[in-house]
């Protein structure tokens, strides 16, 4: 018999038999980890079993290379505070899912995990006003997890560090007005809370998540033939609504802290 026990988010479940369920966790030590949770669906274990829960699990087969079975305690019912937030909970969606998708199993990434836990704890506690730039600076993160990091720092033609204001879509590296000269209009957009930790609005936002969608499909997604997850779809098409929506009314969401 082996098994382990590690701090976790659900990152997705799907149904198994009648009352059982198929769960991916994120584990801090562990990676992305599959176990199968007897009774998962049940009215008692269903709230643990949300995704987006991070919970302390455990982890048990007779043999490692078996699927094994969870048992866990909740420490943090994320999605439970989102029920009236539609954008905060297709944002912990998209990040689940994206986690879910693009991670290798059983290859552990603490930093990434922890600064999911962060994320997911923001979102949860001010649900009124989901913490976007926060959200896309965190996919951010993820494209350096896997080997993918956006070069910021200074402009990949004159060396600069000030005014960087594209991004090159070959090579990913920062490019400033100075140094973009007749390439521009082949150029990504790159928002200015990116570099710092400013909130943005909601036109820096839309390209916020177009800059990172475009490597996560190109880096993460085209090489293994996979689209992007439907719910990063759904959270990018919600977030430009509300950027059409603000644009006409000049409304934005509320300032959470």
């Amino acid at each position: 018999m082996v098994e382990w026990e590690d701090a976790a988010i659900v990152l997705r479940t799907v149904p198994y038999g009648e009352t059982s369920l198929l769960v991916h966790l994120l584990t801090q030590e562990h990676g992305v980890w599959r176990g199968l949770v007897r009774g998962g669906m049940s009215r008692r274990q269903s709230a643990i079993w949300q995704v987006g829960t991070i919970l302390a699990a455990r982890w048990k087969a007779r043999l490692p290379e078996n699927l094994g079975t969870f048992t866990g305690e909740a420490v943090r019912s994320c999605a439970a505070s989102l029920m009236e937030s539609p954008l905060g909970l297709v944002l912990l969606s998209s990040a689940c899912a994206l986690c879910s998708e693009a991670l290798a199993e059983k290859e552990a990434h603490p930093a990434l995990f922890s600064e999911l836990v962060r994320l997911l704890s923001e979102v949860s506690v001010s649900p009124e006003a989901p913490p976007i730039a926060s959200y896309i600076r965190w996919e951010a993160f993820l494209l350096q997890a896997l080997g993918y990091g956006l070069d910021l720092t200074r402009c990949a033609v004159t060396g600069e560090r000030e005014k960087l204001v594209f991004v090159s879509p070959r090579t990913g590296r920062a490019v400033s007005e100075n140094g973009a000269g007749e390439w521009r209009d082949r150029l990504l957009p790159l928002p200015p809370f990116l570099r710092d930790d400013s909130e943005g609005d909601p036109m820096q936002w839309c390209e916020g998540v177009r800059l990172t969608g475009y490597f996560l499909e190109r880096a993460a997604f085209a090489s293994h033939h996979k689209p992007l997850p439907s719910a990063r779809e759904r959270f990018v098409t919600l977030l430009e609504r509300h950027e059409e929506v603000t644009g006409r009314t000049g409304q934005t969401l509320p300032e959470h802290g």
